[in-house]
């Protein structure tokens, strides 16, 4: 089931980023260090009670504001508020509520989403002075004196919005059906790729970016075989704001890529490999999932012999992060090698699901550090007793070392291309799990 999400937004300067970073904090949820992966921290990962969520930081809201960058703040923290299952609405006490807070409540009561205010500044314990209870005023409800800056109240407060989380639906694990989500930025042909899938206008098709609202959930069979496509979602277009709202898109691909088994990114070919294709791509990637790469609108380039290798090439320079992805080039629209892509969403979800028996693998784990020797330093050399497979979705390994101090990235990289060597996984990130004798993991 997909995480909830948390939605911080309020006006600029009340404190929202620093309740972001105090609650996020050491519980951030980053697998690995991904090269060529930008983050700018608009989104975290973080749990409450047990139960994992995720929490994005907004720009701030003016609601009134001619500014352009304060436009741009503010259309991106309506993305935040369509997307979000919950909603913290900041305001700080000692400016005192303004007509902006007004102005930002009655955008968040429109929303009709479960909205929980965090009266932020409020630096003593004990009983709230007495500015806290003009906040009354805004008509939204519960409201909690945090501190952001010395984490006074956010138990409370988090307490609250874990109360209106949505409730945890067991979702039937129907291995049979393959999730497969159509992630990209907008209007790379995303609702034109499932269109032709079905055979039919399904899907609205428009060359405004952001038609698509809602992800859209799509059954397909074929072959006999069956497959769920997720049709991300895409934002309102509502002014000269939003030409610049592909900065924002990643927000809109979140739920589809966690309840996705295989993601397809779907590249312009016109644009090539953007900063904003980097950051739905790298999220794909932390989370695990098994990734196609398809160089859409391969109709409309000039090409030669030489075309196909050159924008291949170019998208894993981009994308270097994940060299195990397959790509191909297609085209939604005249469906130049779209059937293929169902051989290799099938190819990279039996890669995604692929187990391997513990004494293949520490056959394979033998042989490799017997061609290539663990890295020692001051006389200490790194053993490596064995290796299981702890779990899929993505192959999840756990090896047990004598000291983690050394295990070079290097070595760590050179054994899970040996993996890839031996068994494939094609199209799947690799985890490894390293667990020192008597202490904790290393991921």
């Amino acid at each position: 089931m997909a995480k909830p999400i948390v939605a911080v937004v309020g006006r600029p300067n009340v404190g929202k980023s620093a309740f972001f970073n105090y609650i996020a904090g050491h519980r951030i949820s980053i697998v690995e260090d991904t090269p060529g992966v930008t983050r700018d921290r608009i989104y975290a990962t973080a749990d409450w009670r047990g139960r994992d969520f995720t929490l994005i930081d907004t720009g701030g809201i003016e609601p009134n504001s001619n500014d352009k960058i304060l436009q741009q703040m503010h259309v991106q923290a309506e993305v935040a508020i369509d997307t979000a299952d919950v909603i913290i609405f900041m305001v700080d006490i000692k400016e005192g509520m303004t007509a902006a807070d007004k102005d930002v409540a009655d955008i968040l009561y429109r929303s009709g989403k479960p909205i929980v205010v965090a009266v932020n500044k409020v630096d003593q314990v004990g009983e709230p002075p007495s500015d806290y209870y003009e906040f009354y005023n805004l008509g939204l409800g519960d409201m909690f004196p945090v501190s952001s800056l010395h984490g006074l109240g956010m138990g409370d407060l988090l307490d609250k919005v874990y109360e209106s989380f949505p409730e945890v639906v067991d979702e039937e694990d129907d291995e049979d059906i393959i999730k497969v989500a159509i992630i990209g930025k907008p209007n790379v042909g995303k609702s034109s790729l499932i269109n032709h899938i079905l055979g039919e206008e399904r899907v609205i098709v428009s060359s405004i970016p952001g038609t698509t609202r809602d992800a859209i959930d799509t059954p397909v069979e074929r072959n006999n075989k069956k497959y769920i496509f997720i049709d991300t979602a895409g934002v309102r277009r509502k002014s000269k704001v939003y030409n610049n709202i592909e900065k924002y898109s990643v927000l809109r691909a979140w739920s589809a890529i966690e309840r996705a088994d295989v993601c397809i990114i779907l590249i312009d070919a016109l644009d090539g490999v953007t900063e904003q294709d980097t950051k739905i791509a790298g999220y794909a990637h932390e989370e695990g999932k098994g990734i196609i790469i398809a160089i859409n609108k391969w109709d409309l380039i000039e090409k030669d012999n030489k075309s196909y290798k050159k924008f291949t090439d170019e998208a894993r320079k981009k994308l270097i992060f994940m060299l195990y992805a397959p790509v191909t080039a297609i085209s939604a629209k005249t469906g130049q090698r779209v059937e293929g892509l169902f051989d290799m969403v099938d190819e990279v979800y039996e890669n995604c699901i692929k187990r391997v028996p513990t004494g293949v693998l520490n056959d394979v784990l033998n042989e490799a550090t017997a061609m290539v020797q663990p890295p020692a330093d001051r006389g200490k050399r790194l053993k490596i007793y064995y290796m299981t497979q702890a779990s899929i979705k993505p192959p999840t390994f756990i090896m047990f070392i004598n000291n983690k101090k050394l295990f070079h990235f290097s070595y760590r990289r050179y054994l899970l291309n040996q993996l890839r060597e031996a068994f494939g996984f094609v199209g799947t990130p690799i985890h490894f799990i390293v667990r020192e004798k008597g202490k904790g993991d290393l991921k």
